[in-house]
């Protein structure tokens, strides 16, 4: 059953935060990537009884995670995810931040190497509001999930819920589940149709395994 506005009101914490919750088996090992003030991260430890650790860029999340008694460590998603040893977790989690790796490939070869499975949500900019934006306005778009000025934003590599099927395709990645999240951030029925749903949803929410060719070490190898 979808979770209500209502229902994550109550909780305090984003819709598409307890779809990603409801993904993770309860007692799994999981990273939670850019974990921020630990919203997520709270609501996998205490509501999914997860073994859930956090890795976070800046002082003032990490901070507010502590605060909180997460367990959360400073670091770099470009950078400090080579560091996790191969098959560490059931699920690396990359919740509102793939856009903002510099490396959006590596970065997500690298979560299917530390965990089993990944799960990935994202604003698509596809979506039809940033559309018309673009072609009347004549300017980058400002939504609910695109708010920072262009000058000023952490979004390097955005993309549209067809783009990123298409890497997953490429890369040999099973999709095993998709949900749209509308502009009300409720989960939506269009999900069963990509092409709408590329024009219809404002976010994606994606889990993903790999189960092709792996190196001696365990990592996944990939076809050019």
């Amino acid at each position: 059953m979808a979770t209500t506005v209502a229902e994550a009101r109550a909780r305090d914490i984003r819709v598409d935060l307890l779809e990603i919750g409801k993904m993770v088996e309860s007692g799994s090992r999981v990273l939670d990537i850019g974990c921020g003030d630990g919203d997520l991260l709270y609501h996998l430890v205490h509501d999914r009884r997860a073994d859930a650790r956090g890795m976070e860029i800046s002082r003032e999340g990490v901070n507010a995670c502590v605060a909180r008694g997460l367990s959360v460590v400073q670091g770099d998603a470009d950078r400090d995810l080579a560091d996790y040893p191969t098959g560490a977790f059931d699920y690396a989690i990359l919740s509102q931040t793939l856009q903002a790796m510099r490396d959006t490939r590596a970065g997500l070869e690298q979560m299917l190497r530390i965990g089993r499975r990944a799960i990935v949500s994202f604003p698509n900019f596809g979506f039809w509001r940033v559309r018309l934006q673009l072609l009347f306005a004549g300017r980058m778009p400002d939504t609910a999930t695109l708010q920072n000025p262009w000058y000023n934003t952490p979004n390097i590599h955005l993309c549209t819920i067809r783009d990123f099927i298409s890497l997953c395709t490429e890369l040999g990645v099973t999709i095993e589940r998709f949900i749209a999240i509308d502009a009300g951030g409720k989960p939506s029925p269009i999900a069963h149709s990509p092409r709408l749903a590329n024009l219809l949803a404002e976010q994606a929410l994606f889990l993903l395994s790999y189960d092709g060719k792996r190196d001696p070490a365990g990592a996944p190898v990939y076809s050019d």
